[in-house]
């Protein structure tokens, strides 16, 4: 790299100004403080940890998007964090070892070799909760109402709701004998909807027409409620983990339908985000204009286990700078700083201590600097008057020097 492009940051990877950090940072207390209101507790995870504890269990499918290091201290491999999921269900399995359900929160930058799609950056912040200790209903709709009021406390409207099953899919798959080459091609055809590759792969597999119908119609299964109707007729002679499954969905879906009476519902029977990760029930937030979600979770029952306690799962995250973008949050913001002369006068510094207490940012200007204090986002300046310390607007254009 030439010292001409010193400044230039890798592909994928972003820095935000201050107007932006600012911003960050209001939206990123009001979700801790909302999900504290819903009782759910913040940890801080390690940025860095042993490989081998970041991809074990459900965390080895992360594995790709892993940056891989060698720790001088200990000769180990070390692994910068990808995903935040595995790091807070080995502190509720391995950590906390609560009977009770347990209601975590977490915010944090992960790191990832190659982006996803999810939120555009190989280094987003994310944000997520996650609920451990209860396999139900109940569960995982309290998880989607909590996504879906992170999406209206950052500012989103017409936000609509993708909902499906992973063990519809899975299921049939096993039913088919596929090997892990035929399941893996067979799903990624399914997530693109390439209904000839899905034809033709299915085709080849050699199955009764039955079970082939089957995986072939699952492209075709989403829309509104009508579909689940329509695949309980299309999936009649799948195994009963099939019928349970969209049991399940149709119960999560009227669940919220009393919960959140006017959130659009759309159905994906072969919707398979994080199909390695999730166990059941699975659900991702769009908004219009934006081809990917917005926000996305599910249930990951177990996946507590190999730290030693395996636990049912189920939880949501985003990215906090994709929320701040595409949101239009109106918190508290500071609206300008205070610019605070020079000088150890007495009455000057009780003013200034009297304002920073009150929650005005007030910066003291330095002898001899120049330009513009409106450059330093200052509004207003303390200005001497008849012995007292008063606020006077400051003029961008006699302020210049």
């Amino acid at each position: 790299m030439s010292q001409d492009n010193t400044w230039l940051l890798p592909e994928g990877i972003d820095e935000l100004l201050p107007a932006q950090a600012r911003a960050l940072e209001v939206l990123r207390r009001d979700l801790l403080d909302r999900y504290a209101a819903w009782g759910y507790q913040l940890v801080i995870t390690p940025f860095i940890e042993f490989l081998e504890s970041l991809l074990t269990g459900t965390g080895k499918d992360l594995d790709l998007q892993t940056f891989t290091l060698t720790d001088q201290v200990s000769g180990r491999q070390l692994g910068v964090r990808a995903d935040i999921t595995p790091q807070a269900a080995r502190i509720d399995a391995h950590r906390l070892r609560h009977q009770a359900p347990t209601r975590l929160c977490y915010i944090g930058s992960v790191l990832r070799t190659l982006g996803d799609g999810f939120s555009g950056s190989r280094s987003p912040l994310q944000i997520g909760v996650e609920l451990y200790g209860h396999a139900g209903v109940e569960s995982d709709v309290e998880i989607v109402c909590l996504m879906m009021e992170t999406l209206r406390v950052s500012g989103m409207d017409d936000v609509y709701l993708d909902l499906g099953h992973v063990g519809i899919f899975r299921a049939l798959a096993r039913a088919a004998g596929l090997n892990e080459v035929q399941e893996a091609e067979l799903f990624e055809a399914l997530q693109r909807k390439a209904s000839t590759e899905i034809d033709t792969l299915v085709g080849g597999l050699g199955l009764d027409d039955s079970l082939s119908g089957m995986l072939i119609a699952l492209a075709e299964l989403n829309g509104d409620a009508e579909v689940l109707q329509r695949a309980r007729l299309v999936l009649a002679d799948a195994p009963a983990e099939v019928a349970a499954a969209i049991d399940y969905v149709e119960a999560v879906a009227a669940q919220l339908s009393q919960e959140l009476p006017d959130l659009p519902v759309h159905f994906d029977l072969a919707e398979l985000r994080a199909y390695h990760y999730q166990t059941g029930v699975v659900f991702a937030a769009f908004v219009p204009g934006e081809g990917q979600e917005v926000a996305r979770g599910g249930r990951y029952d177990k996946i507590g286990e190999v730290f030693g306690r395996a636990r049912p799962a189920t939880g949501f995250s985003a990215d906090l700078k994709t929320l701040m973008r595409l949101g239009s949050h109106s918190g508290k913001a500071l609206t300008g700083a205070v610019l605070a002369p020079s000088g150890l006068d007495a009455g000057l510094r009780a003013k200034v201590a009297e304002l920073r207490a009150n929650g005005t940012a007030v910066i003291r200007e330095l002898p001899g600097q120049t330009g513009d204090p409106t450059e330093m986002g200052c509004t207003y300046r303390l200005q001497e008057q008849a012995g007292d310390w008063d606020l006077v607007p400051l003029r961008p254009s006699t302020e210049k020097r």
